[in-house]
This record gives C-alpha cells, sequence and structure tokens, in this order.
C-alpha cells in the first residue's frame, strides 16, 4: 500500500538511521513527517522534576531534529497525554497512516491499543515495525512453537537463527516533508523540568554521544569477558542509557559482535550474549506481562518478606555496614548508574540478607537508574530473588564479602564511593567490623560511629532466607 503523507512517531528510538518504523514510512509513503509526545502519563509518574533521563532525551531530541532538517523535516513536538495528541496531530496534517516501532511494556501496549482505535475511527492506519530487538514476537520459539523460558536454549536458537538471517539494517535515508510553522524541541523549563548533571557525570546524549561511546568501547571489547566483573576497571560498555532510548542501533551493536566473535574474540562472544539476554527479556515481557506485578514462577507469590523499613532505608542510602553494597548503592544515589556485577550484589543483599521483597528494590531502581528499562529492570530482578525464568538458583546466596574480595580486590571502588574507609588496610575493607580498636584508631575510623557496623550477619540471614524459601519449595 502507498499513502500519500504519513507520520512517523519516535519514542524509544532517537536517531534517524537504521530506523525500523522510519524505513517503512518512506518506502511506503509521498510524503513523511516526524514527530515526539512529551508524554504527561510519563512525566507526571516521575519523582522529580530534575530527571536526567527526560534531560537525555531532551537533548537527544535537539540532534535528532537537527538530523532530520538536514533531510528537509524535522521533530514535531508535543505535550500531553500521547495517546491523545498522535491521532489529534495525524487529523491535524492529515496522514493516512501513523508508523512507530514496537515497544513490549503492558502499558504502552495499551497505550498503543487505544491509539489504533481512535485512528481507525478516522480511517487512518497505524503500523508497528520491530526495532529495538533482533527478534521479536514468534521469531524464536521452541520445538513445540512456544516460548523460551531458559536462557541457554533461548541463546542457541536465536544465535541459530541469527546465522541464518543475520539482521540487515534498516535504510531510514531519504527526503522527509516540512515542518508546519512554530515546531521546534521545547527548553526543559517549557515542559515543567529543568537540567541534571549529565555533563558532569559523563553522559553524552544523542547519536554523536552513542557513537563516542561505540567507537571507545570497541577498542576494549576484546577485553570484555574478563574486566567485566571489575567495577573499578573501565570494562563493560557504558552504553545502556543509548540502547535504551534508541540513540544507537541494536543491529549495528549485535552484527558488529558476531563478527568479532566468529574471529575469535571471547570478550566480543561475552558481550553478544548479554545483547541475547536483552533480548529474552523483552519476550518474557511481551509474553507473560505477569512479571511486572508479581514473579514469573507462581509457587513464589507465596513467599513472606520481612517488613523492616529500616533495613531498606540503609540500603537504599549505602549504610549497611557491607561496604562493596553501600558503595553500590552510593554510587547509584550519586550517579544513576550501578555497574552491572554490582546490581546483582546489591539485589541479593536487599532479598537474601535482609529478607526484604525484591519488588521494593526493582522499584528502587527504576526511580533512579538512567538506563531504567523494564524488562531488564525485572528481569535482573526476578534473576536476584530467583523467582523468575532462568533465575538465580534460590539457594545460591551471594556472600557480600566474598564478592567484594573477589571483584574490588584493592577496595579501589569501595574507597571512591565509601571514603569514610579510605584509610582502612586492604586486609579488613571488605569488612571493617574485624578490627580490632587498635587498627580502628590508626585507620581514622570507629564501627559504629564513623561506619556503621554489619546490618546483619550474613550466615545467620543466609539460614533464614533457606528456610524462607524452602518453605514454598
Amino acid at each position: 500500500m502507498t499513502f500519500n503523507k504519513s507520520l512517523v512517531w519516535f519514542r524509544r528510538d532517537l536517531r534517524d538511521y537504521d530506523h525500523a518504523a522510519l524505513a517503512a514510512a518512506l518506502e511506503q509513503s509521498e510524503q513523511v513527517f516526524c514527530a515526539f509526545v512529551f508524554d504527561r502519563e510519563i512525566l507526571e509518574a516521575l519523582p522529580s522534576t530534575r530527571d536526567r533521563r527526560v534531560h537525555f532525551i531532551r537533548e537527544s531530541l535537539v540532534e535528532l531534529n537537527d538530523a532530520l532538517a538536514r533531510r528537509g523535516g524535522g521533530l514535531m513536538i508535543r505535550t500531553g497525554r500521547a495517546r491523545e495528541e498522535i491521532p489529534r496531530l495525524a487529523r491535524e496534517l492529515g496522514v493516512e497512516a501513523v508508523f512507530a516501532n514496537r515497544d513490549y511494556e503492558p502499558a504502552a501496549k495499551e497505550r498503543d491499543g487505544e491509539v489504533v482505535r481512535r485512528l481507525a475511527a478516522e480511517g487512518i492506519a497505524f503500523s508497528l515495525s520491530k526495532d529495538q530487538a533482533i527478534f521479536d514476537g514468534d521469531e524464536v520459539l521452541t520445538l513445540a512453537n512456544s516460548p523460551y523460558t531458559v536462557f541457554t536454549p533461548y541463546k542457541n536458537a536465536w544465535l541459530k537463527r541469527f546465522v541464518q538471517i543475520g539482521c540487515r539494517p534498516w535504510d531510514s535515508n531519504g527526503s522527509l516533508a516540512p515542518l508546519p510553522a512554530g515546531s521546534g524541541v521545547p527548553r526543559l523549563e517549557e515542559i515543567g523540568f529543568e537540567a541534571s548533571d549529565l555533563e558532569e557525570i559523563g553522559i553524552r546524549p544523542g547519536m554523536s554521544g552513542a557513537r563516542a561511546g561505540w567507537q571507545d568501547f570497541q577498542q576494549r571489547l576484546d577485553r570484555y569477558a574478563e574486566a567485566r566483573d571489575y567495577p573499578a576497571v573501565k570494562g563493560v560498555s557504558y552504553l545502556s542509557v543509548h540502547l535504551r532510548f534508541g540513540t544507537l542501533s541494536i543491529r549495528e551493536l549485535a552484527d558488529h559482535a558476531w563478527r568479532v566473535a566468529e574471529a575469535g574474540s571471547a570478550g566480543a562472544a561475552t558481550w553478544l550474549s548479554e545483547l541475547i539476554w536483552r533480548d529474552f527479556y523483552f519476550m518474557i515481557l511481551d509474553r507473560f506481562p505477569h512479571v511486572v506485578t508479581g514473579p514469573f514462577k507462581g509457587q513464589y507469590e507465596g513467599l513472606i518478606w520481612d517488613d523492616w523499613p529500616e533495613g531498606f532505608n540503609a540500603w537504599c542510602e549505602g549504610r549497611t555496614g557491607y561496604p562493596l553494597v553501600d558503595a553500590a548503592m552510593r554510587q547509584l544515589n550519586r550517579s544513576g548508574y550501578m555497574h552491572n556485577r554490582l546490581r546483582m550484589v546489591a539485589a541479593s543483599f536487599l532479598i537474601k540478607d535482609l529478607g526484604i521483597d525484591w519488588r521494593l528494590g526493582e522499584a528502587y531502581f527504576a526511580r533512579l537508574l538512567n538506563d531504567f528499562d523494564l524488562a531488564a529492570n525485572n528481569g535482573g530482578w526476578q534473576w536476584a530473588s530467583s523467582t523468575g525464568c532462568d533465575g538465580q538458583p534460590w539457594f545460591r546466596i551471594f556472600n557480600p564479602v566474598t564478592q567484594s574480595e573477589k571483584f574490588d580486590p584493592q577496595g579501589r571502588f569501595i574507597r571512591r564511593y565509601v571514603p569514610e574507609l579510605a584509610s582502612v588496610p586492604d586486609k579488613f575493607v571488605h569488612a571493617p567490623w574485624r578490627m580490632g580498636e587498635k587498627e580502628q584508631a590508626a585507620s581514622g575510623v570507629t564501627i559504629g560511629r564513623d561506619y556503621p557496623a554489619p546490618i546483619v550477619d550474613h550466615e545467620t540471614a543466609r539460614q533464614r532466607t533457606l528456610a524462607r524459601y524452602g518453605r514454598v519449595r
């Protein structure tokens, strides 16, 4: 079908290249307009007007708008409820179709369903394309034609399909329809927000920021397998915020990782596996939306959690008395980022040391993470709590001290975020309560005064967790 005029609705895909919906619109339409909506349903739920994610989106939109302008068009930006603004804009422009990329979150799917109904009432078509995942829908299924619920067989099937068909980029080049008068990217203040500290914490928004980060990581990709677990080392990609908002193409990343892995790079193979986990969690969210409110595995609804606000607050504020956990939480609170190894350690500690419902931790991360993505965040927390598909075995409980000794052996990361322990010797920095009075005095830190004593005893907490899970097995 060919349309005279179409509208591309940008959402979490803030780039103009290798863009599935834009490519489809250009192929099927004589004129293509582009739009973005600052959705009040999302904005009004945010806890602060100084939200780094909104700041990141706004700055990325400026760059995207400039890129589209060089092709004769630009972005029409609206502020309101997207389910109302997109049909209204479609009517105003007189378009015959709206194109967008699929979103797998239940709330987004419900919103899109309403947009479909409103557009259909006007005789306007609505088309969704696959963009943020390599494979979705029915593309990777078991031999019984059902979704996978265990990662390793999913990964094997994913790789087999990838070898068969690859992931060619979408050709989204082409001229665009000129913008109506009065279009442009609003200032943050105009949508009720204020600038954050993106520049200070080293986040560069937009396609240019994504490109710079990707080029930097390519130089370190071969070392990823051995470096990724050490938070004091520059070992991970730091691309998650760009993948979250689509300033970088997942197809470009996966294709590069595959080719380098095939050439013998263990680092690239390991990173490709992480990208496959991303697809896996999208699939789980899409096919099993009940995970948003409860455990994937129903029997774990019977877990009885401790009601311990003081413990939860201590975890949130980074004062549990376990240095690596505290450093991780302070990193999150300060920067909106947490190293992936530490996400596992911090989550395990909340759930299996403090005995607190994983959903509270999931919600706290959702409020603060710059790269917050519902599928990955939920999947990670359900993994750590052993309630999800292919989760950590319920009887495997991270020891926060041994994790610290293994992955921050010299305490470099700890000392950066827990400066009270700056002078504590390496021997004690992972468990400073083991210092005697003499060592405490020499280090200038008194446990219980300058730095908290452990909020729980790990071995005692471990036994309580085994009993908690054992009751619902």
